[in-house]
């Protein structure tokens, strides 16, 4: 990146873990930033705070510079014949997934009394099911997405919103795309970390025998996001639009490697009256709309769904969890009273609180508004309700105490969820 970009949101959560002990591991999809988070930022936030820069021992194992240190016993000894004192250190590490036993080298190093580690990691040896396990329940995972719109935007302040908001979702917000003047090298470029870089890492890792299928699973996904699905009807459409003999075990394991490789996310069904999560169908969406559109070949730029996909992210990238909520309606139609399940976009848990979104790119008559109410209407909770429209509008509370607002304020407000 040619230009600093903050990400508060991760510094932060970072400083708040300087103060347990659990080796920090810094994880997310590959050139999201994790390195220039930890490597600039994170050091930056030290040095200002008085940390010598003596004691902050990192290394960049992805750096042909630090070729020998892929041996883990050269890469203990370095750290620690760098640490002399009873002073804290602060060990930052990236790319552990490249050394031969990383892990015990980073519990070995961890177990010093006056050490903090850091670790990123992204590839094929790092995914994201592995870190429950490697440090057995000795480390602090912070997940790292994609640069948030508003990061987006701040590198682009001369630009009109709106005109970063069409870059925002054709291209996405892998950092690497804002170096880049013309639509077709970042199309390219997207294109190409997908190919050589993403479904290669999967590949090496899982050694899955029908390639050909993870793509075309992974295409199925991204054209229905924030739609209803689950490997079985995943299967069901790869039998019939593409005469595939897949078997519906092999969709569910390759989804997971999607998955566990970061580049898209499964969300649960919350039953809001009932109070209990439902097995199936989840919604999947796309961790970058860049990564997702250019394998879709730029074909379907279905902006309400896209909305919706961005309001996730920006949802997730906050550090918030996140259902899809399903409510259970009465209708009476010609004197017989019937119940139907209609969906609300987003149930958001905050510790105690929950909060419940709806998407809607477009209400340009009385009967759209009228539907994309009746979710948020049929809850009888007192949990705050949220309807976010693709325009601007500023934040206003409807006669049913609903707070409606425009993307804009949704997205470039980092407090819009209190108001």
């Amino acid at each position: 990146m040619t230009m600093e970009i903050k990400r508060d949101r991760y510094l932060q959560r970072l400083i708040r873990k300087m103060k347990t002990k659990n080796v920090k591991v810094v994880t997310g999809i590959r050139r999201c930033g994790k390195s220039y988070l930890l490597f600039n930022l994170f050091r930056q936030h030290l040095l200002s705070t008085g940390v010598p820069e003596d004691h902050i021992i990192a290394v960049d194992l992805d750096n042909d510079d630090s070729t020998e240190l892929l041996d883990s016993k050269a890469l203990s000894k370095y750290v620690k014949d760098r640490i002399v004192d009873d002073g804290k250190y602060f060990v930052l590490l990236d790319e552990i997934q490249m050394v031969d036993g990383f892990v015990r080298v980073v519990n070995g190093i961890n177990s010093l009394p006056n050490t903090d580690v850091y670790v990123t990691g992204s590839n094929s040896r790092f995914l994201s099911s592995d870190i429950a396990t490697e440090f057995r329940g000795r480390s602090s995972e912070i997940r790292v997405y994609p640069l948030s719109f508003q990061e987006f935007r701040s590198a682009l302040e001369d630009e009109d919103k709106w005109e970063c908001w069409e870059l925002y979702t054709t291209y996405g917000g892998m950092p690497e795309v804002l170096n880049m003047d013309g639509d077709e090298d970042k199309a390219e470029y997207l294109a190409r970390l997908m190919r050589d870089v993403y479904l290669l890492d999967i590949i090496e890792h899982y050694s899955p025998e029908r390639t050909d299928d993870l793509g075309e699973i992974l295409d199925t996904l991204f054209s229905s996001i924030g739609s209803l699905s689950n490997p079985k009807r995943v299967t069901d459409t790869l039998r019939t639009v593409k005469g595939s003999d897949i078997a519906y075990e092999t969709t569910s394991r390759y989804i997971g490697m999607l998955e566990d490789a970061f580049i898209l996310e499964k969300v649960s069904r919350y039953d809001v009256i009932g109070n209990r999560h439902l097995n199936s169908p989840f919604k999947y969406y796309a961790t970058d709309l860049g990564l997702r559109n250019a394998s879709l070949n730029y074909r379907q730029l279905d902006d309400p769904h896209i909305m919706e996909n961005v309001i996730y992210n920006e949802l997730r990238s906050r550090g918030l969890s996140v259902d899809a909520g399903s409510v259970e309606v009465w209708e009476t139609s010609g004197g017989v009273r019937s119940h139907k399940t209609v969906e609300v976009d987003f149930v958001v848990n905050r510790r105690f609180d929950r909060i419940y979104i709806q998407s809607a790119y477009d209400m340009k008559t009385v009967e759209k508004e009228s539907q994309e109410l009746r979710p948020l209407l049929a809850i009888r909770d007192s949990f705050k309700k949220i309807l976010i429209i693709g325009r601007d509008v500023a934040p206003y509370r409807n006669s049913d105490g609903i707070l409606i607002m425009g993307i804009m304020n949704f997205l470039l407000d980092e407090k819009s969820l209190d108001l």
